[in-house]
């Protein structure tokens, strides 16, 4: 619900979930990547992280500071060859959102606010993924790349 309904465990538990997670797993794997000179870490945003939300408010705070937390460990470990990135999904085919893609009123808008006028797909944030894992994207870094078809430049 909105942010300024949030509970401090609820705040905690999204925070705890979106960021303190990514925050421990890249400390455990970049020291290792580091040694070997080179490495690249992908996280999960969202496009809810670019644009205020009524309804899911918290969840937005939490999947910016994802980015952000992306872009401060590109720069902190860009020089030991490390890229690190995020993407900002829009509305996928998920189990976390099925409750919207299920409902076919939700869909409708979905579709009709995307100049792709689909859903996405989990395979087109996997591409996505794959893309910024591999050494195609050897000059990308510190970058959330929005795959929403489209959604946020309307």
């Amino acid at each position: 619900g909105p942010t300024s309904e949030m509970t401090d465990e609820a705040w905690d538990k999204i925070m705890d979930t979106n960021v303190k997670g990514s925050f421990w797993l890249t400390n455990m794997v970049l020291p290792q990547m580091a040694e070997k000179g080179e490495g690249a870490v992908v996280m999960l945003s969202s496009i809810a992280g670019i644009r205020g939300n009524t309804t899911i408010g918290t969840y937005g705070v939490s999947k910016a500071a994802e980015a952000a937390l992306a872009r401060n460990l590109a720069v902190e470990w860009g020089p030991k060859g490390i890229r690190i990135n995020s993407i900002a999904p829009g509305l996928i085919k998920t189990d976390f959102a099925k409750a919207l893609w299920e409902d076919p009123v939700r869909v409708k808008r979905a579709e009709d606010k995307t100049p792709l006028r689909r859903i996405g797909d989990p395979v087109d944030i996997a591409g996505l993924a794959v893309f910024l894992s591999t050494k195609a994207s050897a000059y990308i870094t510190g970058q959330t790349i929005v795959a929403d078809g489209g959604e946020t430049i309307c």
